[in-house]
């Protein structure tokens, strides 16, 4: 099952709105005789390639499965049907799909086929893999991870707004690992305006769908003469903004989108929704601190990554990493679990996730 999730992970990047899948058949006597992980665009699923691989030598063995197979007619024939004709014995597979077309009925389709189903082995592990598609299937929204670089006093620019580099070279490049794992990107418009950003993913790697950059601007600040503006054509830029903001007539016509709102891109809510309509699964906030900490004062963020710098910027009009409302005691403030800290350089970088509220179970 570790061998199958590692298969399933080379599709990081290449499958989103779908799900990861790694398959690993076995056959009777215990061998590995085929492999296989799903890319969309190639549109054989991990089963298909694995059951091609092993041949004949599937009859009689064992189809180990990151993910629950389907049983329903989409862009490919039911992998059920394929592995029921195989002559699997048994699959092995984590958990369910969360996708209401599969949930359930992947593995009952096998069971009245006479195979034997065995689920839950490294499960944890499972879901982590595909924590944004199965967050987007059970809400409809994208999953939010929240990256930031800061000093060890919490800031993230000088008072002069000076924020190059905070982070170094290897927390820099893990960001852009970050980024090519996410179908969107966000920010709010001061960061927009103060760091003149691109936002794009540099890691090189092969992508299935370009990365979306999204800004909050509900003024419509954005100069035209702004990286992002100029690059809307080459990579997709979406503008939330009010809707008694300007036309924004030159920033159309530099292709940049845009979508306005009488709530304009103060409602949270909103914005996810419309992202969730346009099926991008994943979505990393990289900040300014406004904008973080309204997701934060809203419970939003599904995934927490802060790089700490070894550094001490001081000033109380530096900006800082989180604004919003805030905790108003220790025991109300945003805790994190599952906490993973990883060298990187100079740099530590700091990942966990939002632990539930005891009302929340």
């Amino acid at each position: 099952m570790s061998r199958t999730l590692d298969l399933a992970a080379r599709g990081l990047g290449q499958v989103s709105p779908g799900p990861l899948v790694g398959t690993v058949i076995v056959d009777a006597g215990g061998e590995v005789v085929g492999e296989g992980f799903y890319v969309f665009d190639k549109v054989k699923h991990a089963e298909t390639i694995a059951l091609e691989q092993s041949g004949d030598r599937t009859r009689g063995g064992v189809a180990y499965v990151s993910l629950e197979p389907h049983a329903h007619h989409g862009r490919t024939q039911p992998c059920t049907d394929a592995l029921i004709k195989a002559g699997i014995k048994r699959v092995v597979a984590p958990i369910e799909d969360p996708n209401p077309k599969v949930s359930g009925r992947g593995f009952a389709h096998l069971r009245e086929a006479g195979i034997e189903v065995r689920t839950g082995l490294l499960a944890d592990k499972a879901a982590q893999l595909n924590e944004a598609y199965i967050h987007f299937m059970r809400t409809g929204r994208p999953y939010i991870h929240l990256k930031l670089a800061v000093s060890l006093d919490g800031k993230v620019a000088t008072r002069t707004g000076d924020a190059r580099w905070i982070a170094g070279g290897e927390s820099r490049a893990r960001a852009h690992e970050l980024r090519y794992r996410y179908d969107a990107i966000l920010v709010g418009s001061e960061t927009a305006l103060a760091d003149n950003p691109l936002l794009t993913d540099r890691s090189g790697k092969p992508r299935r769908r370009p990365l979306v950059r999204i800004v909050l601007d509900d003024r419509l600040r954005l100069p035209t003469c702004s990286q992002l503006a100029q690059t809307a054509r080459e990579e997709p830029l979406l503008l939330f903004t009010s809707s008694d903001a300007d036309s924004g007539q030159k920033l159309r016509e530099l292709g940049v989108e845009i979508v306005k709102s009488n709530a304009g891109a103060r409602d949270l809510a909103a914005v996810l929704d419309e992202l969730g309509k346009r099926e991008l699964q994943s979505l990393l906030l990289e900040g300014g601190g406004t904008v973080a900490g309204a997701f934060l004062d809203a419970r939003l963020v599904n995934k927490v990554t802060f790089f700490i710098a070894p550094m001490i910027i001081g000033g109380r009009e530096a900006a800082i990493a989180v604004g919003g409302t805030g905790a108003e005691k220790i025991s109300d403030a945003f805790q994190l679990e599952n906490v993973e800290v990883v060298q990187r350089g100079r740099d530590v970088e700091v990942t966990g996730y939002p632990a539930k509220k005891k009302d929340e179970g």
